[in-house]
């Protein structure tokens, strides 16, 4: 064994002594999907409704595939007067009328065939944009407690991935079942033709062979889910990975990484496998009852041939018949895989596009926004928690205040400030904004009104001018970002690029500094010109040269605002009107820096910790 091999067992032993492999979301997300299965066939019925605006396509597909599969039962029918005609009745006309007949039925067959792929092609591509495009415009409308239930790396897997498998039982199983339930009917018919008696004993077979695909079919259904999820389970350990390389490398992580990730590539072999062996044993169980029944069939027939109740083209024909019966018997019985693995991906997409999206009742559109906010009784929890986030908090905000939110961790802050462009609703309580119900405003217009700078800066992956000029800022032109862009401090160290305002910032900023981010950010919320601002921890994590740039910046987009600022160090939040003290979901203590300093209360023993600290160190 390899010196890799022992290292990779090593990691796997570690993996199981770790519980890894036991991944709590992973699997109740797959005995979720396992227990609560939506009936195929209105699973099914829902998929080809997004075939149906391409019905001219597909219809050419089907007809194409009928015509295909009309062909099919015409070989065998050729053998019968090939041989009694030709060779035993020595029949010159068909001699030279068969190989005429043979070349155009397959010209037939082949144009057929290629129309049949390719327009299923075509369908199938549509049928992925359609819904990747479904499904990313839900995401974008989806609130922000789903994206906390559920990990990026499992929406990714199901946009990117997991939508491939739906194209299978939208258009190809439909072509398998349409071109072989035809060619089967269209054989089975010519060898009730030929002889009656035969046809008979393939009929009887049929029974067993549907037990047999019913039970394969929930357990190919089964591992489909199983192993969708555990894709979903591997994209998120990847991503992971991918983000928080220096953090893997500095701390030593790569063994646990890797052997995360070992276990969940396991996880995934293991659900293929059970797959496999469902689909593998489905099929030859099929084909050995067939071939039960065509032994049989050869037995009667050989007798029938005997006692001169057949003739030799006669015979010859059924047998070919019977025989072709084989291949798209084996391929409807295969389909059933595909169509499985389809219906199980569809059920996690329709999961995603029927998720409740935020809700929207308002009805009114606002005009001059002061930004006067009124915290009424507001309590919130959050699902699974068992403590109130926010427990009957009221808090008067003038317009053009500026609101420092200062406490531990968990009291309550970011919470607050998440409120306001109702990323999440209070469970009881009202918000107003200017005397208006926030939950009357709608919300484009409500969030068009309000700006955020945070600490974990989100940048895309385009130019520096198109970052600042983002969303309902694009029509922006190029002289008003340059001018948000001084203001924020931020057009020295642009205009140092090798492109300027044109040069890419790579993926979320990842060739600018943390001030320079910061500073972008900032001119963003200076272009969008909004009455209410929120600063979250928007310098905690800069150099004192760069916290003393942005600092400035803040100070010019502060201005006229009303500004909810959440900071850890206190220091920052000197110049703020008021000081908003929160501990455990409450309101603890609220008034001027000097005032809270005066009361020696909260604020005072946490100012002085940290003030202290650095000179007892």
């Amino acid at each position: 064994m390899s010196v890799h091999c022992i290292k990779c067992s090593s990691l796997l032993q570690q993996a199981r002594n770790n519980d890894i492999s036991y991944n709590p979301r992973i699997f109740h997300r797959i005995s979720k999907n396992v227990t609560d299965t939506p009936d195929s066939k209105k699973l099914y019925h829902r998929l080809l409704l997004y075939v149906l605006p391409y019905w001219r396509i597909f219809g050419l597909s089907v007809l194409s595939t009928i015509i295909y599969a009309a062909t099919e039962p015409a070989i065998p029918a050729l053998l019968k007067p090939l041989l009694d005609g030709s060779f035993v009745h020595k029949d010159p006309t068909l001699l030279h009328l068969v190989p005429v007949v043979l070349i155009s039925l397959f010209l037939v067959r082949g144009v057929s065939s290629f129309l049949s792929s390719y327009s299923l092609g075509w369908i199938s591509s549509r049928l992925v944009m359609d819904l990747r495009n479904l499904m990313f415009s839900q995401l974008l409308r989806l609130p922000s407690s789903y994206h906390d239930e559920h990990s990026s790396g499992e929406l990714i897997a199901d946009i990117a991935f997991n939508v491939n498998q739906v194209t299978d039982a939208g258009t190809s199983a439909i072509s398998v079942l349409v071109r072989d339930s035809f060619t089967i009917i269209g054989l089975l018919a010519w060898m009730v033709y030929l002889n009656w008696k035969l046809t008979c004993i393939a009929f009887a077979v049929i029974p067993l062979i549907y037990i047999v695909v019913r039970q394969a079919s929930s357990r190919l259904r089964s591992m489909s889910l199983k192993s969708q999820a555990n894709l979903g389970d591997l994209t998120h350990i990847l991503e992971e990975a991918i983000i928080g390389q220096k953090v893997v490398k500095i701390f030593g992580g790569e063994n646990r990484e890797y052997a995360r990730f070992i276990d969940a590539s396991n996880w995934s072999r293991r659900f293929t496998m059970k797959r496999l062996a469902a689909s593998a044993a489905n099929v030859p169980l099929v084909q050995l009852i067939s071939a039960i029944a065509l032994s049989g069939i050869i037995y009667v027939a050989t007798k029938q041939a005997l006692d001169n109740h057949t003739t030799v083209g006669g015979f010859v024909s059924f047998i070919t018949a019977m025989l072709l019966l084989f291949s798209p018997i084996k391929r409807l019985t295969s389909v059933n895989e595909t169509l499985q693995r389809g219906l199980a991906a569809a059920e996690t997409i329709f999961a995603l596009v029927d998720a409740p999206i935020e809700t929207d009742s308002g009805h009114i559109k606002p005009s001059g926004i002061q930004g006067a906010l009124s915290f009424k009784n507001i309590t919130i929890k959050y699902p699974g928690s068992t403590k109130a986030a926010l427990n009957d908090l009221s808090l008067e905000i003038a317009a053009g205040e500026t609101i420092a939110l200062v406490g531990a961790s968990g009291s309550g802050k970011t919470t607050l400030v998440n409120l306001i462009p109702r990323f999440y609703i209070p469970d009881s309580g009202a918000i107003l904004l200017d005397g208006i119900n926030l939950s009357d405003i709608i919300l484009p217009e409500l969030r068009a009104h309000i700006a955020l700078v945070s600490q974990d800066i989100v940048l895309f992956n385009d130019t520096i001018a198109n970052n600042i000029a983002y969303g309902g800022q694009s029509s922006a032109s190029r002289e008003q970002v340059m001018e948000a862009s001084k203001i924020a401090n931020a057009e020295e160290f642009i205009l140092q690029l090798a492109k300027g305002y044109d040069t890419m910032v790579g993926e979320n900023g990842a060739k600018l500094s943390g001030g320079q981010r910061q500073r972008v950010a900032i001119a963003r919320a200076l272009l969008k010109n909004a009455p209410i601002l929120i600063l979250d921890e928007a310098t905690s994590a800069l150099d004192a040269v760069s916290e003393g740039l942005v600092q400035t910046a803040l100070d010019r987009l502060m201005k006229n605002r009303t500004t909810l600022v959440i900071a850890h160090r206190l220091s920052t939040v000197e110049k703020a009107n008021r000081i908003i003290v929160l501990q455990r979901g409450r309101i603890v203590e609220s008034g001027s820096h000097q005032d809270l300093l005066t009361k020696n209360g909260t604020y005072a023993h946490l100012y002085k910790v940290q003030i202290t600290k650095p000179i007892m160190e």
